[in-house]
């Protein structure tokens, strides 16, 4: 085993502890880290399997492979964030708004 395997086995395990620690609550996005932990594990212990996977589907290199599959992954998340956003300004707008509305209520009682 390599250098570099050995520090990307490191730093994939610690991405790995760290994400389980902060979603413990969450069973299945735990889940599926574990899955890519593992799988990442596999593929760092052998590369050259990559390459017979990516050359198989009709891409160059291995490394070109697991890159084009990280950037679908990044839209995936970069979307579902978005999504999240939109969706977390939309309940701040309803709450300020209720705030607004009973606030003008209690001046209105206030002032009779």
């Amino acid at each position: 085993m390599s250098g570099i395997q050995l520090l990307l086995i490191a730093g994939v395990s610690l991405i790995t502890i760290f994400f389980i620690q902060r979603m413990k609550a969450a069973v299945f996005s735990v889940l599926l880290i574990a899955l890519l932990c593992l799988a990442a594990i596999f593929f760092i212990l052998q590369p050259e399997l990559t390459s017979r996977i990516a050359n198989y589907i009709g891409v160059g290199r291995g490394a070109d492979l697991v890159f084009y599959i990280f950037i679908l992954l990044f839209w995936f998340i970069l979307l579902k964030l978005y999504a999240r956003i939109r969706k977390l300004e939309a309940v701040v707008t309803e709450l300020a708004r209720k705030i607004s509305i009973n606030s003008a209520l209690n001046e209105t009682r206030g002032n009779d």
